[in-house]
């Protein structure tokens, strides 16, 4: 199976352009870009810049909300971080930067839907924030996050309470019941784990959320049931 193509310089200037950054070392953006899939040469997929730009991003991210909301206390700024630094985040980052266009992957991965897809346009937008950091600096990489996140950091999902919590509220109220978490799964690599984690209260049907801790996917079974049973409205996804 050949490897893809590396980008040409007309689709290089169109993403930098996307991005609001423009690479010293152009091998940099294009291994942020590249999936596994793609076959490049070894160590030249995205993989290792995805596992420091998340780092990164919680940095960028927790820093913000620290000089946004003076009076939040850790409770209410831990809530915010995992919304904003989910797979869910930054997946719709990549959507309004228009990254698919630029993916590199095999023909197995462009045929992928759905949350696995999601995953991949999640996974190459941290690591472009690693590859910005690596050739700009913290600066630049705050620049980037800075750009992508701070309205979301602000906007009414963005202040939404503890699912989990709300959740248990409800069960109580309504049910006279805690809700129970059970772990189903956890999957990939050390360094980028995955877990699967349904939420199950006596009387309502289960929920499953996937995230890469297992506290995440607890928040996001939590939140699936909140929306589909009308307390929360649903987030646009």
């Amino acid at each position: 199976m050949k490897s893809a193509k590396p980008l040409n310089e007309e689709n290089r200037v169109r993403l930098e352009t996307a991005i609001g950054y423009t690479f010293t070392n152009k091998e940099r953006l294009d291994r942020a870009i590249t999936h596994a899939s793609a076959r490049p040469a070894k160590g030249s997929n995205y993989e290792r810049l995805e596992f420091l730009g998340d780092r990164v991003l919680g940095l960028c991210v927790a820093e913000l909300l620290f000089q946004t909301f003076r009076e939040a206390g850790e409770g209410e700024l831990s809530v915010r971080l995992n919304q904003l630094v989910s797979a869910d985040t930054c997946a719709k980052v990549s959507d309004d930067l228009g990254l698919h266009q630029f993916i590199r992957t095999g023909s197995d991965v462009k045929k992928l839907t759905g949350k696995p897809m999601m995953n991949v346009r999640a996974d190459v937008v941290e690591a472009l924030i690693a590859a910005i950091y690596l050739d700009g600096g913290l600066e630049a990489a705050r620049g980037f996050v800075l750009r992508n996140w701070q309205n979301r950091a602000t906007s009414e999902h963005g202040g939404r309470r503890d699912a989990k919590t709300e959740l248990q509220e409800w069960a109580h109220a309504n049910f006279a019941t805690t809700p129970v978490y059970r772990v189903d799964e956890r999957s990939g690599p050390d360094h980028d784990p995955r877990f699967t984690v349904t939420v199950e209260i006596a009387g309502v049907a289960p929920a499953t959320g996937t995230e890469r801790s297992k506290r995440a996917a607890e928040q996001v079974a939590a939140q699936k049931v909140l929306e589909r049973e009308g307390i929360w409205q649903k987030a646009d996804r």
